[in-house]
């Protein structure tokens, strides 16, 4: 039976083959035709290889998103580039992929350095990995930024596209259709496609609305917003130019300048960032390099004290990066893409548990704290929620107040080690001990720890207990044939490192100084906040000239009026954006009224001035000769514009240069030079004063 069935399966194998055998003849018969032929010289040369970047980034992609912790900034990421790249998934995908990619091929050979560096200092390497996390968004934001500054380089191509465009058709969207064909231009050919979309829908009106919500910039809602007043009132006439064409040289000027601010401020603070981090890498090479060459400040970087210090320049460090990037961020008109709907604090709020206990820090609503509170998250045009604050604030409260804690206790633990294993013996101001000395300051050591062991925790112990158990040798032999002299004189040693011993425990005091850095943290949010408004307040000049571009543009534009101005105003605000939301809601009830409150909500007095043309706008003359000097002395103001441009740089570098080099000097000057000359000049009175005692 066995051999039948083997047989049986030789004949299906041998049919098999002879099928494959046949079918491959066919179809090299087939391919031989010269039909195919001539597909194959076609597909010749636009075939995609097999292996490229592109693919190679879209499977990394699929990877990426399956990574619990680097699913988080690829999400970022891709939240930034969904509004530039709008409906190009693929293009959005190899983007965030490639930035991914690149930020891991930076932060990895880093994190291998630090360790490398800093493998002897386990909390300066736990918070330099740590302080990795935030690098890691600085990189990622860089090169997202580089992006969304290509599109505006894009736009101002675009722009001059347009303008041969529309001498052409003499029809905006058209112009605009025209010019989105480019496929050169990726980015902004994606733009201008929604652009189109929107000014030939059903409801042009209602889109463009949508299409403010998603633009990337603040051009591109005012070259949308220009061309559908364009297509529906018509274009004119102004000094024998077109008024369309004029408000997009208009735009133009304005991304130039926006673009070289830019430019200025990256080129200021590209090194800004760096330059506050680095410096804490060469901590432990100038500690190893300080006690080589000076023995005698090994008690100051193995102790309490060299621990202190690190622990401060850490803080400081941290502190200083992010108010530097704080200070560069404010120059940036990019769009918070920061996730506002559902973030951590959100999810965490909740609970009921955690919803009720924070409430209880949560001032009520009326107050005066509250109404401060809310002033300042809107000057510093903060996205977040006050309960999401407040869960920071207590966060970070409780963080600090336990990791202070520890600190301590870490700090009372590093000094005892150090009674156990420093070797105990006086040796010179510069250099080491030799071999011969050091193995005898051991001993030494070894010798003193039986007796801080023994008498460890009894505080009435005297110095006369130490030196009769050093002379009966009930601890350990070594002073029994000693002289008096040597026992009292280790017996005073050794007295003296048990009241060290016994002293090194957590004290009153540093359960209240947790209290105070917990303190500080709490209030550390609204710290930031009130930064963030006051660097926001340089940005005002710059802003009120933003204002005074658009009613430029605007004001001989047919049938737009003053509450039309104030609505574009109101869209392109960042500072001043809630009073003006304020005075245009009010519009309705008196538009008179509304402007004059708009004056006293606010105290800037270039804005004042147009809030007052645009009162006489109301009822006594046209909109273009109430803004007519905006026309006139257009090149002054652009001129005023550069100027300002250069006096907010200038400001915000001299501020970012004290901020960014102020870690570096505190290193260099409190960590190696103060420790160095203090210390050694302690050493040397110490010196001196046994060679008077021994005359």
């Amino acid at each position: 039976m066995s051999n039948d069935i083997l047989k049986y399966l030789l004949i299906v194998v041998i049919a098999l083959f002879a099928i494959i055998v046949l079918a491959y003849l066919m179809l090299m018969k087939k391919m031989k035709s010269s039909g195919i032929r001539e597909i194959q010289k076609l597909r010749a040369g636009t075939e995609e290889k097999k292996f490229t970047a592109e693919i190679l980034y879209q499977k990394l992609y699929v990877i990426y998103l399956k990574t619990p912790f680097i699913k988080r900034y690829l999400l970022k990421i891709r939240r930034r580039l969904e509004i530039i790249n709008i409906d190009d998934e693929y293009l959005t995908r190899g983007q965030a992929s490639k930035i991914l990619t690149n930020s891991i091929l930076i932060i990895v050979p880093l994190t291998l350095a630090i360790i490398a560096i800093t493998n002897q200092n386990t909390l300066l390497m736990i918070f330099l990995l740590v302080f990795e996390v935030f690098l890691a968004d600085t990189i990622i934001n860089g090169m997202v930024d580089k992006i969304d500054n290509k599109l505006l380089k894009q736009q101002i191509n675009f722009f001059s596209e347009i303008r041969h465009a529309y001498h052409e058709f003499n029809m905006v969207e058209e112009a605009i259709y025209q010019v989105a064909q480019d496929d050169e231009q990726v980015e902004m050919s994606r733009q201008a496609e929604k652009i189109y979309e929107v000014l030939i829908s059903n409801d042009p009106e209602g889109e463009l609305e949508k299409y403010y919500d998603i633009a990337p910039n603040a051009y591109l809602k005012e070259f949308a917003g220009v061309s559908y007043l364009t297509k529906e009132f018509g274009d004119r006439k102004v000094n024998g130019a077109s008024l369309y064409l004029k408000n997009l040289n208009n735009i133009t000027q304005e991304m130039q300048l926006e673009i070289l601010k830019r430019d200025k401020l990256d080129y200021v603070f590209q090194s800004l960032s760096l330059i506050s981090i680095v410096p804490i890498l060469f901590m432990e090479p100038i500690k190893n390099w300080a006690v080589s060459m000076f023995s005698f400040t090994s008690s100051f970087y193995n102790g309490k004290a060299g621990m202190i210090m690190q622990i401060l320049i850490l803080v400081l460090t941290f502190i200083c990066y992010l108010l530097t990037r704080k200070l560069k961020d404010n120059g940036s008109v990019n769009m918070n893409t920061k996730n506002t709907e559902n973030p951590w604090q959100s999810k965490l709020y909740k609970n009921p548990v955690i919803k009720k206990f924070v409430d209880l820090f949560i001032p009520k609503q009326g107050t005066k704290e509250y109404r401060k509170l809310q002033q300042t998250m809107k000057d510093a045009a903060s996205k977040d929620k006050i309960e999401w604050i407040y869960i920071n604030r207590i966060l970070l409260c409780i963080v600090t107040f336990i990791i202070s804690i520890l600190v301590i206790m870490y700090l009372h633990n590093i000094v005892i080690q150090n009674v156990y294993t420093d070797p105990t013996a006086n040796y010179d101001v510069i250099g080491q001990m030799s071999d011969k000395d050091m193995k005898s300051a051991m001993e030494l050591t070894e010798s003193d720890n039986d007796y801080i062991l023994y008498f460890k925790g009894d505080s009435s112990v005297t110095q006369a207990d130490i030196a009769k158990a050093m002379e009966k040798g009930r601890i350990n032999k070594d002073y029994i044939q000693s002289s008096s002299e040597e026992i009292n004189e280790a017996a005073e040693r050794v007295l003296g490192k048990i009241k060290l011993v016994n002293s090194e425990n957590m004290q009153w005091f540093e359960v209240l100084l947790s209290m105070v850095f917990a303190v500080i943290a709490y209030n550390t949010p609204i710290w930031m906040l009130k930064f963030q408004a006051k660097m926001r307040q340089l940005e005002m000049e710059d802003e009120v000239m933003q204002f005074q571009t658009i009613i430029l543009m605007l004001m001989r534009i047919e049938r737009v009026n003053v509450e039309i101005i104030l609505e574009w105003l109101e869209r392109y605000a960042n500072i001043f954006k809630e009073p003006i939301s304020k005075c245009v809601n009010n519009y309705e009830s008196g538009p008179w009224e509304a402007l004059e409150q708009l004056k006293e909500d606010v105290s800037y007095q270039q804005f004042i001035r147009i809030v007052e043309s645009l009162q006489a706008a109301v009822e006594k003359i046209p909109i273009a000769d109430a803004f007519d000097e905006l026309d006139t002395e257009r090149d002054y103001y652009q001129a005023k514009r550069k100027e300002s441009n250069e006096r907010l740089i200038s400001k915000k570098g001299m501020i970012g240069r004290g901020i960014g080099f102020a870690p570096m000097v505190v290193i260099f000057v409190g960590y190696l030079i103060i420790p160095l000359v203090f210390i050694g000049l302690m050493s040397m009175s110490d010196s001196m004063n046994g060679l008077s005692t021994s005359y």
